[in-house]
């Protein structure tokens, strides 16, 4: 593997520790400045909210320079979008130009890969980058845990040496080691060589874009396999999101955990997905991705289970279990639909069209779960409404997906006669 691609590994893991690691710091100083609960989601909303608005954009501007300079670019807002949260600025707005820096970053990160690696080494490259990816989601989940601890509490910058003396909080210590986290990425930034790499020039007229964008679209949502997976992953990534958050506050209502030991339980959470993915990769086939559905229909069943559960120990089991389901269920099907987008458009057109869908189906969900946290609906009654939504979810895609494989065969059978 070249130099650069180690580079790019390097920023990549930094990069994503300080994201899931800014989550839990901005979801502590918003319970520290004592606002109502559904800003909580509102932080997740307003990360996530530039990835679907600017979905048409990101990938045209990554193409329009080189690689590295972009991330570059991505990584330096990220640095003011904590420093603007160590200056007293509403975390909302704080983590909203971090979700900007993340939007931009994320088609230059894959844009490079395939910059830099051959095709035939292409896969296994893809299973360092992710595999670093999911590493770094676990330890930042913890670090964010670690940064908002007591732990850290007892550690205070001395009296005059910090110019922000007025803006009370305890975080101090963990946004400035954020703010050093995301320093580091921006200057490994610095070191990515160009690759060379240069593509044909296209309008960046935005309603040229949005239409061709929109175009894209369609192509994978019309296809019968790509459509299928598409709507699976969506509806999974939005679901899953919101789970996220509902582990914490389950995690603090129903065991009595704290913010920092709550973020442990969900590292537990992605242990259990890389488990299942691991096992994924090993029997499932992607010829036979499509039968997997009913594990979705299985792992809906299972989200309710948490409302028995009153320990620690039960909890962190439960939670792997669901990890486990939703790796070995979601990854072929992830693997399904990259497929079928590198057939029918190209690599980078079909991950911003996916990352377009799952992003608006995280948005949509978020949105849900900030209503019915606004007004107050208790913590069972939204377990059981988005256990509900996915397994009703789930049921209705594999009665459709069964109908079509009956209506296939019954025309397979009909043109042999």
């Amino acid at each position: 593997m070249p130099r650069n691609f180690y580079l790019l590994l390097a920023v990549q893991f930094i990069s994503t520790l300080a994201d899931n690691a800014f989550l839990i710091v901005a979801i502590a100083r918003v319970i520290e400045l004592a606002a109502a609960d559904w800003i909580i989601p509102a932080l997740k909303l307003s990360f996530v909210m530039f990835y679907v608005l600017l979905a048409p954009f990101v990938g045209p501007f990554s193409d329009a320079f080189p690689k590295g300079k972009v991330m570059l670019i991505a990584n330096f807002l990220k640095v003011c979008a904590v420093g603007l949260m160590l200056s007293g600025v509403d975390p909302i707005v704080a983590i909203g130009l971090a979700g900007l820096g993340a939007a931009i970053y994320a088609p230059a990160k894959y844009g490079l890969i395939t910059e830099l690696i051959p095709a035939g080494d292409l896969v296994k490259a893809n299973g360092f980058f992710e595999g670093t990816t999911v590493c770094a989601v676990i330890l930042g989940t913890a670090l964010g845990g670690l940064l908002v601890s007591p732990l850290m509490n007892q550690y205070s910058i001395p009296s005059g040496i910090w110019p922000l003396d007025n803006i009370t909080t305890s975080l101090t210590v963990g946004m400035l080691s954020l703010l050093v986290l995301n320093g580091l990425a921006t200057l490994l930034s610095f070191s990515i060589a160009d690759s060379g790499a240069r593509y044909a020039s296209h309008s960046i007229h935005p309603v040229l874009l949005c239409r061709r964008f929109f175009s894209e679209n369609m192509i994978l949502w019309r296809d019968s396999l790509g459509g299928l997976s598409m709507l699976v992953t969506t509806l999974l990534w939005g679901v899953g999101a919101t789970l996220q958050l509902i582990v914490l506050r389950w995690a603090n209502e129903s065991l009595g955990l704290p913010l920092d030991q709550a973020a442990y339980l969900q590292g537990i959470t992605a242990v259990g997905v890389i488990a299942g993915a691991i096992l994924a990769s090993r029997f499932v086939t992607l010829a036979s991705a499509v039968t997997l559905i009913p594990l979705g229909i299985a792992l809906g069943l299972l989200v309710p289970v948490m409302l028995a559960v009153n320990s620690v120990l039960q909890a962190g089991l439960l939670l792997i279990v669901v990890g486990a389901v939703a790796g070995y269920f979601v990854v072929p099907m992830n693997a399904l639909l990259q497929h079928r987008g590198c057939t029918l458009l190209t690599a980078g057109r079909s991950i911003a069209v996916q990352g377009f869908n799952e992003n608006a189906g995280m948005l949509a969900m978020l949105a849900i779960y900030a209503a019915a946290t606004a007004t107050q609906i208790s913590l069972d009654a939204l377990i059981w409404c988005f256990a509900a939504m996915v397994t009703l979810g789930m049921t209705a895609i594999y009665l459709v997906q069964q109908k079509k494989r009956g209506m296939g065969e019954r025309l397979a059978a009909s043109e042999t006669i």
